[in-house]
Parts: structure tokens; sequence; C-alpha cells
């Protein structure tokens, strides 16, 4: 799978764990901002992924930062991004399988580093089910257009 993974300063150890692991697991992981040590600002990275998810470059988007909550703000301002943040298996599951979120958005601060390596397993495993999530999701694809989605049936 093409991941495309970024983060703050806060994020990045956790970050390029991250991104060593799905490599030698044989996916095809980009790095997205660079923060060298430095202090820099989530909505950055939050915008490369998005951007990289939004024109198919990669599959999937994961987004680490101190909380997750900045980058899933910045995430979602991008055109076709549905960042979701998941602070254990059964929401980033979900977030997949009922919303079909394509950016995993995970806390640095609140998660150890085994945790965010399950975490975002289950979120890259898990398929998106249809069905009746599917028109939920089209009408969240409406609101995003300025459509309101209650004319989506």
């Amino acid at each position: 799978m093409k991941i495309g993974i970024g983060a703050d300063h806060r994020g990045a150890p956790a970050a390029k764990l991250l991104a060593d692991k799905f490599r030698r697991e044989g996916h095809e992981v980009h790095v997205y901002g660079e923060c060298s040590g430095a202090s820099c600002d989530y909505p950055e990275s939050a915008y490369l992924v998005g951007s990289a998810v939004n024109a198919g470059k990669i599959e999937r988007g994961i987004l680490i930062c101190g909380t997750g909550i900045g980058m899933s703000i910045a995430a979602n301002k991008v055109k076709g991004v549905r960042a979701a943040v998941a602070h254990d298996e059964l929401t980033a599951g979900l977030s997949r399988s009922h919303n079909n979120a394509n950016v995993l958005c995970l806390s640095a601060d609140l998660l150890g580093q085994r945790l965010i390596e399950k975490i975002s397993e289950t979120f890259l495993a898990t398929e998106f089910e249809g069905g009746r999530h599917a028109r939920r999701v089209e009408k969240i694809s409406a609101i995003e257009r300025g459509i309101e989605p209650s004319s989506i049936q």
C-alpha cells in the first residue's frame, strides 16, 4: 500500500519509527514534511499528506502531532480528505469501515509507540463496508461541495 506519513515536532520521532516499520513490511511510504528536530507547524504536514491523498499519490495518510486533533482539523480542510482521530484500534477500524476515513490522526503525547503501531495497522487493514455507510459518506462529500446533505438519497 502507498502510505503518506506526516508529523509536527511532537510526533516526528513516532512517525519515523512508524515509517521504518511499514517500509520493512513492504509498504511504499512517503514522508511529508521534515522538522529536523526544530519546532514545525502541523497544518503544513496535514496539507501535504491531505493533498497527496486527494491527488491519488497515496492510498492512505497517517498524521501524528501532540493530540492528533490539530492534524485532523487541518487535514479535513483539504478537499477529498476524511481524517479521523483515533485513540484505540476500535475507533481506527470504525473510522475505516463506517466512515471510509483516508487519513488517520494520532496523538504522540497520549499513545505509546506500540499502540500507535497497532492503531495504524488496524487502520490500514480495515476495508470500507459500503452499504448504508456509503450514502452517509456521500453526504459528507456533498457538504464539501456546498450541497445540502439531506438532498442526497
